[in-house]
């Protein structure tokens, strides 16, 4: 029978070889998803190069010959073109426990919904500018929570 000060360095064996194992592990995915990162960006700048090409050259070629002459898939070649329109970011969805109108209120920005045209300013008034927002924000109490 094993005495306890042997049976405690028997699990602390086990315990190192497990943490070296598990840490070599993390190390690992770490390295691989930083890659991934890197390729994915480097595809997606591809992506928008190419739907930029088809754009520009569109006067000239068409998707269906562009596709014949380069055995590129039509809807691959749509893709591209399709896509390069949607590189703004998305806006971030309220959380669970916030509501859009709070969070808002807050940066002094209000959810009314888009002028009319007869809201609009015309060629004698000016629009209001990013410093106008910044002095209402500035005016609206912060909550605390």
């Amino acid at each position: 029978m094993p005495t306890t000060e042997e049976i405690q360095r028997r699990v602390e064996e086990a315990d190192a070889a497990r943490g070296a194992k598990r840490s070599a592990t993390a190390a690992r995915v770490g390295d691989l998803a930083k890659r991934r990162a890197a390729v994915a960006e480097q595809l997606a700048g591809i992506d928008r190069e190419l739907g930029d090409v088809i754009a520009e050259s569109s006067d000239v070629i068409e998707i269906d010959e562009l596709a014949r002459f380069t055995d590129v898939p039509a809807a691959d070649l749509t893709q591209w073109l399709n896509s390069r329109k949607a590189t703004r970011p998305k806006r971030k969805r309220a959380t669970a426990g916030t509501s859009t109108a709070k969070s808002d209120t807050r940066q002094g920005v209000t959810t009314t919904d888009t002028p009319s045209t007869s809201q609009l300013p015309t060629s004698t008034e000016r629009a209001p500018s990013q410093a106008d927002a910044l002095q209402v924000s500035a005016r609206v109490p912060a909550e605390v929570a």
